[in-house]
């Protein structure tokens, strides 16, 4: 009896509430420490390209007279491709990422990679491209590393031109939604885009304002002479009647066109029929197109009109640790080459 007697003593009310007290005080820490650990796991997995929720989102935009401005000011219209493949990222790139996140490792890797191209080249460039293909292909992770990087890029550099390379079209409520994804969601400058089912295809783009559609023309790749430069019983080639037409639907302060750099003096035909608009122009570099020919043909006094791509010769253009800085090399010597083009112009 004697026990027991002890215990009830122990049991008593305050007793008991200062036990439950502590209970909970050892519970909620506990808690805490979880949810900060977890929080902590995920701001490591954005850390590389410095990544944070943005509630209030400025929206991102850039005329036509501000691009021109940029052109002038850097004395480039040099593009940054980014075409980001896991399978030619440096191995240091790959060996920290899987270090820090084991075989969750593809979003790091493509972030870490771009933003170290894009610190080492922003200061030679007015643009870039991430084309959508290399991103799409790893799913989730690469869709965020796709969105976390064009956060990247309006965060650290908003003054440059940003171009989602993912050539989209098709019947108008889908080019609805693909036009509210890139212009709403992911807010960029730009989107490719193939104008192959006619202008109900197009339009939708085209509704927002401060936003470029850069529709497909004369492409750079070998199959583009299969249908691109067939004549009809006039005489006119279909990359003409796509200049022509789309004409008809947007303007020069709102839609581009691209045109391959091997198309050569092909740019005086495609300036005689559109002579004020931009051009985006893929293919200097590994593919062999001419900076030089380029500009003799397709630039616009003064405005120049041109944003030349180079994507492969820059950002894999060495498999080092030195890739930024061999990167940063390679967009400095077509800025400067770019930079005599303009002064000679």
């Amino acid at each position: 009896m004697g026990f027991w007697k002890e215990v009830k003593k122990e049991w008593t009310w305050s007793s008991i509430k200062k036990q439950w007290s502590d209970f909970l005080a050892i519970f909620i820490a506990a808690a805490i420490a979880w949810l900060l650990a977890l929080l902590a796991g995920m701001v490591n997995r954005l850390l590389p390209i410095k990544i944070y929720p943005i509630i209030n989102k400025e929206k991102h935009f850039m005329t036509r007279t501000e691009l021109i401005e940029q052109i002038r000011e850097k004395r480039s219209f040099l593009c940054v491709g980014l075409d980001t493949d896991i399978n030619k990222i440096p191995q240091c790139i790959i060996d920290e990422a899987k270090e820090k996140d084991g075989d969750d490792y593809i979003f790091r890797a493509l972030c870490e990679f771009n933003a170290l191209i894009i610190d080492a080249t922003a200061p030679y460039c007015v643009a870039y491209k991430p084309n959508l293909a290399f991103y799409e292909a790893y799913g989730v992770d690469g869709i965020l590393a796709f969105e976390a990087t064009i956060d990247y890029l309006k965060e650290e550099y908003p003054n440059h031109f940003i171009i989602a390379d993912a050539k989209r079209g098709d019947i108008g409520n889908t080019s609805k939604m693909y036009a509210k994804t890139f212009f709403e969601e992911y807010d960029v400058d730009a989107l490719t885009v193939a104008p192959y089912m006619g202008e109900d295809s197009v339009t939708p783009f085209l509704g927002y304002d401060d936003k470029w559609v850069i529709l497909l023309a004369l492409t750079s790749n070998k199959g583009s002479h299969d249908f691109q430069l067939t004549e009809d019983a006039q005489g006119e080639r279909l990359f003409e009647k796509v200049l022509k037409q789309s004409q008809q639907w947007g303007n020069e302060d709102n839609m581009m066109y691209v045109v391959g750099a091997t198309q050569g003096k092909m740019f005086e035909d495609i300036r005689k029929v559109a002579p004020k608009h931009f051009l985006l122009v893929p293919g200097v570099g590994a593919q062999g197109g001419s900076l030089e020919e380029v500009c003799k043909y397709g630039m616009i006094p003064d405005e120049i009109g041109l944003l030349v791509n180079s994507s492969r010769g820059i950002i894999y253009a060495s498999q080092n640790e030195d890739f930024a800085e061999v990167a940063g090399q390679k967009a400095k010597e077509l800025q400067e080459q770019m930079a005599k083009i303009i002064h000679s112009s």
